[in-house]
């Protein structure tokens, strides 16, 4: 898992985490005892939590260590409510691509609603507009927040459709869209670091803190 920060022009990481499995069992490459205050048990503790809570640590660290952003940029792996709210707990706002699923609700008119039912009984916009829908509601159950869902066509099936949700709501559909634009410069910099850089070629050590350094040095490399 990988934390950058990106102006949409240069991408630069700042911080990475190789997730490994919470079982001793499914661990390979030796094992070594490290002090528990040492950077390598620390990083070995986070590699074995959830990938969200992952994200929320880097994130922790990142805010630590003096960095500040105006908006954190994530794809559906990571974008459910309770992750959006675990990132506007940091006093961070998101704009993130969301997930079709008909088992996540959002509060839309008073009611409990996933984004496709709310698609479906929504009027959509006509003609040019750069979106289909933009809708506000609410993210959450015990907490909840504001937020604006937009919806837009999807480039790729002009039939199909995908949705953004902003935890800013004041922020207009056309800057949302624009902004999570920007999140392409990721996927741009690990096809450098894996076609150009040898991320995943140049090193066959079974050791962790081998792959981390080495992870380290390909970023390095790539900036």
């Amino acid at each position: 898992m990988t934390l950058g920060w990106t102006d949409g022009n240069t991408f630069l990481p700042v911080n990475s985490s190789l997730l490994a499995s919470s079982k001793a069992s499914n661990l390979i490459g030796p094992a070594v005892n490290y002090d528990g205050r040492s950077l390598a048990a620390k990083r070995r503790r986070l590699a074995q939590i959830k990938g969200t809570d992952v994200m929320i640590e880097l994130l922790k660290n990142a805010q630590s260590a003096g960095h500040h952003v105006d908006y954190v940029l994530f794809d559906t792996w990571f974008s459910s409510p309770a992750q959006i709210i675990a990132v506007k707990n940091l006093g961070l706002d998101s704009i993130a691509m969301i997930k079709k699923s008909s088992r996540i609700y959002y509060e839309y008119d008073g009611e409990q609603l996933s984004i496709k039912k709310i698609f479906g009984i929504s009027k959509k916009r006509r003609g040019r507009s750069k979106y289909l829908l933009s809708v506000n509601v609410m993210v959450g159950k015990e907490q909840k927040i504001p937020a604006k869902i937009v919806c837009v066509r999807n480039k790729k099936n002009k039939k199909d459709w995908i949705a953004f949700i902003c935890t800013n709501p004041d922020l207009s559909e056309e800057e949302i869209i624009r902004i999570y634009g920007k999140r392409w410069q990721i996927e741009v910099f690990f096809k450098t670091c894996k076609s150009y850089l040898q991320l995943l070629s140049e090193c066959h050590s079974l050791s962790y803190d081998a792959l981390t350094a080495h992870v380290a040095i390909v970023f390095t490399r790539s900036s």
